[in-house]
């Protein structure tokens, strides 16, 4: 029982470290999106389709333009992490089915170069960031850019390097600047994101796992978790379809297939050139 409720637990951990580095993928205001696309935007949909290189080229530009912006070098390391983790096959890490599979899951080896630049980029970001906090206590970028951040480490030491307790403490940190950044920002509805999974994942499990984890400021709300994804789906900005994976992930725990299969099947559609999309569809639609 112990084996399980921890390999439950450090589930958990990676699975909230995903959400909050894949919220890369929005803007900290949610506003409707631009008339001319800007090189920032066509790197986030860069990443959605796997097309690393071209982020890479579009969030360098991004830099140029605005060097006094955080979300430019975190998107970079957002792209370094997610191409990383397509070279070693663990873009999947949130469909895991079963807590032995991933309490079993290898440590990887990762590309020393590539980790270089990932934490130099990191680095970057929240140096701008505590630059511009120090001037406004308020500036939602500066809160999103440290979101990301923490939520970018989380992934890497948990998919990757698989320390679990360092994924923990940076989950935390994700945590807590997203809270910031909504008391600021109510309607910033892509922040939603990265505490409505944690909601839902937390509240699916046993009782004594919930209460463990609550005791260190994780929160515990299965319904709420599901509403706060929701409406990132609904009205978010970047983060709509990453709100959708996640909404499929519960509906896969929820056995709820036809759900599941509904939202891949139009993430599939909007953005073809993602692998992992119809890797899932084939997979549940093999699943008995």
């Amino acid at each position: 029982m112990a084996k399980t409720l921890d390999a439950r637990a450090w589930r958990i951990v990676a699975v909230l470290a995903a959400c909050c580095a894949l919220c890369l993928t929005a803007g900290a205001v949610d506003v409707p999106r631009p008339a001319v696309i800007s090189p920032l935007d066509r790197g986030f949909s860069g990443l959605y389709n796997l097309d690393f290189a071209g982020a890479q080229k579009d969030f360098a530009t991004w830099q140029e333009l605005h060097p006094d912006d955080p979300m430019g070098p975190v998107s970079e390391a957002a792209g370094f992490l997610f191409s990383e983790f397509n070279r070693l096959g663990v873009l999947e890490a949130q469909f895991y089915e079963n807590d032995d599979a991933f309490s079993d899951r290898p440590k990887l080896t990762p590309d020393p170069a590539l980790r270089k630049h990932f934490m130099d980029a990191i680095g970057r970001a929240e140096t701008l960031s505590h630059a511009r906090l120090a001037k406004g206590a308020k500036d939602r970028d500066a809160l999103f850019a440290l979101t990301l951040a923490s939520g970018l480490q989380a992934d890497y030491a948990a998919l990757i390097e698989k320390r679990n307790l360092a994924s923990l403490h940076y989950t935390k940190q994700a945590s807590a600047s997203a809270q910031e950044l909504l008391a600021v920002c109510p309607d910033c509805y892509d922040a939603l994101l990265a505490t409505g999974f944690s909601k839902y994942i937390i509240g699916s499990m046993a009782a004594p796992v919930r209460w463990i984890l609550r005791m260190g400021g994780l929160p515990s709300d299965k319904q709420g978790g599901i509403a706060d994804l929701q409406t990132t789906a609904e009205h978010g900005h970047y983060l709509a379809p990453f709100a959708r994976i996640l909404l499929s992930i519960a509906y896969v725990r929820e056995k709820d297939k036809p759900r599941a299969l509904q939202l891949l099947t139009g993430l599939q559609r909007e953005f073809p050139t993602n692998t992992l999309f119809p890797r899932q569809i084939a997979h549940l639609q093999a699943a008995h």
